[in-house]
């Protein structure tokens, strides 16, 4: 196996076990997976978010955006209204509730990892964050792994 094809495997390993670990938790103490709580803290970060704003950030299909959403207004943790200049798309926006339980979760999602990733130094974890941020950068400056 070539140094890359090990340095991927690691890092899904690592990324599908903080993710299940993180999510077990949201879900027993909040009632939410760590997906939801990701569509949440996109629709509050990002000002007049869209579906479309959600599938360029996580890198999804329209599809899987809008079922993804639909199941948030069901549970009535966001709502769609109307774009003021484009009737064909709408502006996602939480509501109480769903800001209720964003503002909950957040401590426990950065408590959470911060525990699980307590076995590595800040200064490796600072020197892993800025080398992921840089190889991001790159796919998403060439559109790599979108979806379609």
């Amino acid at each position: 196996m070539s140094h890359v094809t090990s340095v991927f495997t690691d890092l899904v390993r690592v990324e599908t076990r903080l993710y299940n670990a993180v999510n077990a938790r949201l879900v027993s103490e909040q009632g939410l997976g760590l997906g939801q709580f990701e569509f949440l803290d996109l629709i509050d970060r990002v000002p007049g978010c869209r579906v479309l704003d959600i599938v360029g950030e996580l890198a999804i299909t329209v599809g899987a955006v809008s079922k993804a959403v639909d199941r948030l207004v069901t549970a009535g943790w966001c709502v769609r209204v109307a774009h003021p200049q484009d009737r064909r798309s709408s502006v996602l926006h939480l509501t109480p509730e769903g800001e209720k339980k964003l503002a909950a979760s957040r401590p426990l999602v950065a408590g959470e990892l911060t525990s699980l990733t307590a076995a590595v130094s800040h200064d490796d974890l600072s020197h892993i964050a800025a080398t992921l941020a840089s190889l991001r950068a790159s796919l998403e400056a060439g559109t790599h792994g979108q979806p379609g």
